[in-house]
């Protein structure tokens, strides 16, 4: 296939993105600590099969940002709803990684008429309290997110150290599997320079107000029909119980071998989702 290339930006809005293709939208949202590379089987695969792919970048996940944010998550969906109405991206069957997988949790929430289908990879939101099966509660990092919100701990800890702190969360959160070399090396890359902490600090200290975003959204079940994808040596099965909490019509995908990436740990997964998502999204494949 030869090389897509992106439409021009949108300077209105300001996340990264990568717009591809022609036909039904499917919009990726990656999380914390990779960048866009996650969606590297995902995304050729909706491509080939006649979809429009929609990649974005929340600020600061490998990205520039301002450092003062907004992170909260609600500020973050406004800025994706904006964003997938500014290319007319409308209906959209949104995908979302980690903190991407609550970004578009709140769109699909607060738009219903815009978010056709929700895919959600190894996120619990914020405020939904579900335990973790093994193997995952094993080997999940619980020790990150702590971390993180203790005031003033990784402003002092990190700095010179970066390499050391991103890789040791990638390395344990891959599981027995792991990630290709050259994957980790770039996420690790994308993460290091000191000007990404604050973004990294700011996404975890928000969690009073994303807590409440959620619960107070919870008690409106989603009119989306929600997948959601789980490793098993990551939160595995524990993503359908948070959603199931959320949503009426909820399926779960689990790749038993794959930590906290599945769909770029096991391909063929990634290939299987892109077919069922562009049969929902009206084509025959």
């Amino acid at each position: 296939m030869p090389p897509l290339h992106p439409r021009a930006p949108y300077s209105g809005v300001p996340l990264e993105f990568d717009d591809r293709g022609a036909g039904p939208v499917v919009a990726l949202i990656h999380g914390w600590p990779v960048t866009g590379r996650h969606w590297r089987h995902l995304a050729p695969a909706l491509l080939a099969a006649g979809n429009r792919t929609l990649v974005i970048t929340l600020p600061g996940l490998g990205s520039r940002c301002e450092a003062n944010g907004p992170f909260d998550k609600v500020a973050l969906a406004r800025q994706v709803r904006d964003l997938l109405v500014a290319r007319e991206a409308r209906p959209v069957a949104l995908v979302g990684h980690d903190w991407g997988g609550t970004v578009a949790y709140l769109v699909a929430a607060d738009t219903p008429d815009l978010v056709s289908r929700l895919v959600v990879e190894e996120e619990i939101p914020p405020g939904v309290d579900v335990d973790l099966p093994e193997p995952g509660r094993s080997h999940y990092p619980d020790w990150h997110g702590s971390f993180l919100r203790a005031p003033g701990l990784a402003e002092h800890l990190i700095p010179g150290r970066e390499d050391v702190f991103y890789r040791a969360f990638l390395t344990q959160s891959t599981g027995p599997v792991g990630l290709e070399p050259d994957a980790l090396n770039t996420y690790v890359a994308a993460y290091a320079d000191a000007g990404r902490l604050p973004a990294t600090l700011g996404y975890y200290r928000s969690q009073h107000d994303d807590v409440a975003a959620v619960r107070r959204r919870a008690s409106r079940p989603l009119t989306a029909p929600v997948i959601t994808v789980g490793g098993g040596y990551g939160m595995g099965t524990a993503v359908h119980d948070a959603f199931a909490r959320l949503g009426n019509r909820v399926e779960h995908i689990q790749v038993q071998d794959a930590g906290h990436y599945p769909l770029e740990q096991d391909p063929p997964t990634a290939a299987e989702l892109a077919q069922r998502l562009s049969r929902t999204n009206g084509h025959p494949t």
